[in-house]
């Protein structure tokens, strides 16, 4: 059975300024996102990209994810937390952003992108679909080192069990791993792989859809789940697993539509 190594959340301090750990996987991310977009620039030339349009993609990306993570946080997890210290909505370097609110903030400021540089939402976003995954890798990184959102109790044989001291003595799943490896990893293989190749406009968005709602919707039944506005629905279902169904859907319908335009060609 192993135990969190406690890590101090502060990976650097400069004098009265401090550098979170956490803020760094933001950066890993946002890094990523540059150098893997140019690459798959550079492999598919004809989606008419290059390194100042990746980079102002980056740009309003960053803004998206920020606001939304932060909005999404405040609103689908912990509305009544957030309502009784609203001095802390801002505090993001303490952690605390949801994805799926990130999500639809990136959604946002991509279609903003694409008005203000003439190209249609989803050539936006079937070029960024799969350069996401590795970013999503690092800020659960991030969550193990902050040794925030924990796992589900496990099996004491379960050789990774691990105990987080500050929560209980009980061995748990190390679930930001295992999201680390699934949203994260598992995700950006396929994706780097499917977009390789052309392929019908929204078919690369809808496989995003359809691989992170899947994978997240199982890796929820491993960690503790966020109380969240959808915390006492019936099925026994997360907040997150209530909202990667319609992802999941939505990719579904994406994809479905977009190989009937490719035969209907």
């Amino acid at each position: 059975m192993l135990v969190h190594p406690q890590f101090d959340p502060i990976a650097l301090s400069l004098g009265p300024l401090s550098v979170r750990w956490y803020g760094l996987m933001y950066l890993v991310a946002f890094a990523l996102f540059v150098v893997l977009g140019r690459l798959h620039a550079r492999r598919r030339p004809e989606l008419g990209w290059d390194a100042q349009g990746i980079d102002d993609l980056l740009m309003y990306g960053v803004i998206g994810v920020i606001l939304g993570g932060r909005l999404g946080e405040v609103l689908f997890f912990q509305p009544g937390y957030y309502l009784q210290h609203p001095g802390e909505i801002l505090a993001v370097w303490k952690g605390g952003m949801s994805f799926h609110g990130g999500f639809l903030g990136v959604l946002a400021a991509m279609w903003l992108y694409g008005r203000r540089h003439g190209k249609r939402f989803w050539q936006v976003t079937d070029f960024i679909a799969p350069l996401v995954p590795t970013g999503l890798a690092a800020g659960r990184i991030g969550n193990f080192i902050n040794g925030e959102l924990w796992g589900r109790p496990a099996d004491i044989e379960l050789p990774w069990a691990m105990v987080f001291p500050w929560v209980d003595a009980v061995p748990r799943h190390p679930s930001q791993l295992y999201q680390a490896a699934g949203e994260g990893l598992l995700l950006f293989l396929v994706l780097w792989l499917y977009s390789a190749s052309p392929r019908p406009l929204r078919a690369v968005s809808a496989m995003f859809l359809v691989g992170y709602g899947t994978l997240r919707f199982v890796a929820e039944f491993f960690r503790t789940p966020d109380p969240g506005i959808f915390g006492t629905l019936s099925l026994g279902l997360s907040t997150a697993q209530w909202l990667c169904v319609p992802m999941v859907v939505a990719g579904l319908l994406l994809l479905a539509g977009a190989k009937r335009r490719e035969v209907g060609r």
